[in-house]
Order: structure tokens, then sequence, then C-alpha cells
């Protein structure tokens, strides 16, 4: 790689190609698209091991170089331990560091100490979140503030997350850029899960409080429905909560455990009657995101997160019994049920990946002191990622 190039270090996910989520998904897609606009970008890749040999290495994929750190450890432990290294390695590289989240953002005050040019996601308001404990929350909460400071520039990727962040920081240090998605393949078949096109409704969220999941089964189980809920997300032998979820649960709720292959998880959106998102804390969901590209009609937690992304036309409820009636009327509604699909395709628009990908190319040239970009040529068709964001249940 040139060292006459701008440079780009991406931080704060397990690495490319993207296998895990939304970031990592995002992380893939932005380092293709600065590589492919003569950017030198560096990915940090965590590689779990019983024994550490090479703790850090490196090899070019698609143009990206990979720097693969390698972690004994296992749990949380392993993940600070990755931030560091990625961190002080960060600090002897040039090029402008783009951190996807704030889970490591202790270490960020020694990387802005050493010149650092430091652009953050600041992701959702992580320390909000019910499943976390007391000790947890604390440590996400003092983290936010951190990586707040300790970066010239934040993004935001949904207004009500701008807004949070303002308390933070002032407005002109704040960015704020939703995330992408793409219209699914056509000619997507169901996978072999005994269901039929517009016969089912479909959950695909990790199954844990915040996410609303109980309440969807509970509201949908209180009668025969003549259709089935697929709830996609790993259920864990013993967790109490995944235990009343399907305690909850009639005969026409279906666990089919976590999928992630895309193209399965992009059929069962496309086929469903309507997409289920409990979501109550977050900023601009992957998931979400990629259902109304799907052209779903949605059912959501009412709050600004889930309104801002998906608009005024789909569904909402606050409680099991505006749950209950939100599920009566789309599987009774056929109108209702085609006007919301069409106005998910609509707002999709607004969640273009060539456009998001441009404006985080905008950001890091401004952290960075490089000149504006030059005007783009009408983007190229780009396939789907192999990681469809937001599945990691």
């Amino acid at each position: 790689m040139s060292d006459r190039a701008p440079a780009v270090l991406i931080l704060g996910t397990r690495g490319i190609p993207a296998a895990h989520g939304g970031f990592e998904t995002f992380a893939e897609r932005f380092a293709l698209h600065m590589v492919s606009r003569g950017w030198r970008v560096g990915v940090y890749c965590q590689k779990d091991v019983d024994r550490v040999g090479t703790r850090v290495s490196s090899r070019l994929w698609e143009g990206v170089e990979l720097i693969t750190v390698e972690v004994g450890l296992r749990g949380p432990a392993a993940t600070l331990a990755f931030d560091a290294i990625c961190a002080h390695d960060a600090a002897n590289r040039d090029g402008v560091c783009l951190v996807l989240g704030y889970n490591g953002a202790v270490f960020l005050p020694y990387l802005r100490a050493r010149g650092g040019r430091i652009l953050t996601n600041m992701d959702g308001i992580e320390w909000r979140r019910p499943k976390w404990s007391l000790p947890v929350r604390a440590f996400f909460y003092v983290s936010e503030w951190i990586a707040a400071w300790s970066s010239q520039r934040l993004v935001a990727d949904h207004p009500a997350i701008a807004d949070h962040l303002a308390e933070r920081r002032t407005r002109d240090a704040i960015a704020t850029i939703p995330y992408g998605g793409d219209p699914p393949p056509s000619g997507l078949g169901l996978p072999p899960l005994g269901l039929e096109p517009d016969r089912y409704l479909v959950s695909i969220a990790r199954i844990e409080p915040d996410n609303s999941i109980l309440t969807l089964v509970e509201a949908f189980s209180r009668r025969p429905r003549g259709m089935r809920l697929v709830v996609l997300g790993t259920m864990k032998v013993g967790d109490p909560y995944h235990r009343a979820v399907e305690d909850a649960a009639s005969p026409e709720v279906l666990f089919p455990g976590a999928i992630y292959d895309a193209d399965q998880v992009q059929a069962l959106r496309v086929h469903a009657r309507a997409y289920l998102h409990g979501h109550t804390v977050g900023g601009t969901n992957p998931s979400l995101v990629e259902a109304l590209w799907a052209g779903n009609a949605v059912i959501a937690h009412d709050n600004p997160f889930n309104r801002g992304t998906a608009g005024e036309a789909q569904f909402y409820f606050t409680d099991g019994d505006s749950c209950a009636a939100a599920i009566e009327r789309v599987l009774a509604d056929a109108t209702a049920v085609n006007s919301a699909r069409a106005a998910a395709r609509r707002r999709a628009e607004s969640f273009r990946w060539d456009d998001v990908l441009a404006a985080y190319e905008d950001e890091v040239r401004q952290v960075g002191g490089y000149p504006k970009a030059p005007p783009r040529r009408p983007p190229p068709v780009v396939a789907p990622a192999r990681a469809t964001a937001g599945t990691e249940l």
C-alpha cells in the first residue's frame, strides 16, 4: 500500500469479512468503499486462541489490510484486551481512527494523547439496557462520556441519539448518519420450516427483555391465529427469560434458533405477513432497516428510535394489549398491510448504502484534515453483504 495515500483504521468490531452483525457488515462495506476511493485501509480483527503465538499480524484481503490480534482470554476480559492492543497498535500507525462503539473507550484517551485522530460511532445508549447489571451499566455510562470527550467527532446513527449526545458535546461535533441496507435478492425461497408465504409473522432479534420478545409472544399467543409466529434467536437452556418466553408460547409459535445464512434470513423477511420489532433502546437498528428494504409491514415498539426509522405508516405498540391489537389488525386487514408495505419500500430509500458510505468518508476526511472528496460517480451495483445486518442472535 502506498504511503502517499491517505489512511483510515477501523476499530471496535470483531473484524471482517463480516460474520457477526451490523457493525461488522458496515466495517466491510466502508473498508471496500474507501479502498475503491484510493485510501489505505486497515481493519482490526479479533482472533480467539488458546495460546498467543503472533500477537499482531496482517494480511491483505480485497485491498484491505486485515490486522489480526490474537487474544488468549475469554469473555469481557478478551474484549478489553483486544481493544487495548488495537489502541496501542493504532497509535503507532498513520491514519484516521474510525471507532465503532464505545465499549473500549477507556483506551481512547491514550490514543488521543498519542496524536490519534478519532471519529467514533456512538452506537445506542447501552447503559440504559435493562439486561445489564448495575456495575456494567455504570461502566458503559462512564465509557460513553470518555468516548464523547476523547473523539474529535462523533457519529449518531439516529436523530434521537444525536439529541442524547448533545448533552455531552456541542452539536457541531456531532454528525447524524444512519445505517444502510440493500434490496433483497429476487427469487428467495423459504427455508424448510413448514411455512407458507404471507401466513406467518417474524421476529429477528436477540431474545432478551429490552427487545420485548416475551411481550410479542404473549400477545400473539392470546388466542389461536391460524398463522405462525417465527421467533429467530438463540434459546439457552436454564435462562429464566428464555424459559418464560417458551412457557408463554402457543403451539403456533416456532423457535427455529439462530439462523446466520443471509439468504434464509432475508427470505423469512420477504415472505412474512409482517416483521415484529420489539427493541426499546438503540438508534437506527440494522434489522429494522433490512425489514424496510424487504418491504415488510412492521409492528414495532413505540419509541422515538423505531418511529424515526420506520416512519408513521407502520403499526406500533406500548404494552401487551396494544401489541395484541396491532397483531390482530395486521392479520385481518390486507389493505392496511399493503399500504404499510408500500410505505416501507419508500422509507427504505432513506437508508441507501452509497449515501451512508459517502457521508462517513466526508467525516473521515474532516477529522483527518484531508480535502473534501471529489464528486462521486454513479455508485456501482453492490451485491448484498454476506452477513445480514442485525442477525447476531
